[in-house]
């Protein structure tokens, strides 16, 4: 009987500007256009919405950027911004290929890490009505539904975790 190993889930900090990043926020961005609109995303719609949103604000001193590598294989990110007293959680992404291996809960897991860390006493993020898998995720670990906290275009459910 052979028996294989599962991959591991690592992850490490990076720049948003690193190549490897640049691809993630990428695919995230195009991934969220697509599903907004139900629909292919159309030529510059997706560096319009990068452009929008831009993620450079995830490194040092304002914000983290972390990747995920399931093994060997780029597999995703997620970023936090610096507030007083907490932190703010953005662009949580798994590469389809990548979903159900326990990538979202590893990068939760870390950047709650990073969060305490840096002396955060609670993790907010907003998120839109059409991310039903991301809202489950959050829910299933620790983060409940508060009144909004912030406002924006895309903004429709608002989470905290506070972080022990």
């Amino acid at each position: 009987m052979t028996i294989t190993a599962r991959p591991t889930w690592t992850t490490s900090a990076s720049r948003p500007d690193h190549p490897d990043a640049v691809l993630l926020l990428r695919e995230y961005m195009t991934e969220m256009v697509v599903r907004y609109h139900r629909r292919p995303a159309l030529p510059g719609e997706v560096d319009a919405a990068l452009a929008e949103l831009p993620s450079d604000d995830l490194a040092a001193p304002s914000g983290l950027l972390l990747l995920a590598h399931h093994g060997t294989d780029l597999a995703g990110c997620a970023g936090l911004r610096w507030q007083l007293g907490w932190a703010e959680l953005t662009r949580v992404f798994i590469r389809s290929e990548h979903r159900g291996a326990g990538g979202g809960a590893a990068l939760l897991a870390a950047v709650e890490e990073y969060a305490r860390g840096a002396g955060a006493d609670r993790i907010r993020l907003d998120t839109r009505h059409d991310l039903v898998e991301a809202r489950a995720l959050y829910a299933r670990h620790g983060y409940a539904e508060i009144p909004a906290y912030s406002r924006g275009p895309y903004a429709e459910h608002w989470f905290e975790k506070r972080l022990p």
